[in-house]
């Protein structure tokens, strides 16, 4: 399961270096990662200090740092 994470981690961290921020929806559907994964890889680039969550209005983007 971890390695499936950080897996779906590099997907995540590979897209946002390409288009950059993005919200949320946009990136699971570029990624083609289920609510669950992309949140789980979520937070395993945000452990490693990689990426932040942003909540614009009622929409959440998520950006690397």
């Amino acid at each position: 399961m971890v390695e499936m994470i950080g897996m779906n981690a590099g997907k995540v961290w590979t897209k946002l270096d390409e288009k950059g921020r993005m919200n949320v929806k946009d990136l699971r559907k570029a990624t083609k990662l289920t609510e669950k994964d992309a949140y789980a890889a979520f937070g395993w680039l945000a452990k490693e200090g990689k990426l932040a969550l942003v909540k614009v209005d009622k929409e959440f983007y998520v950006e690397l740092l």
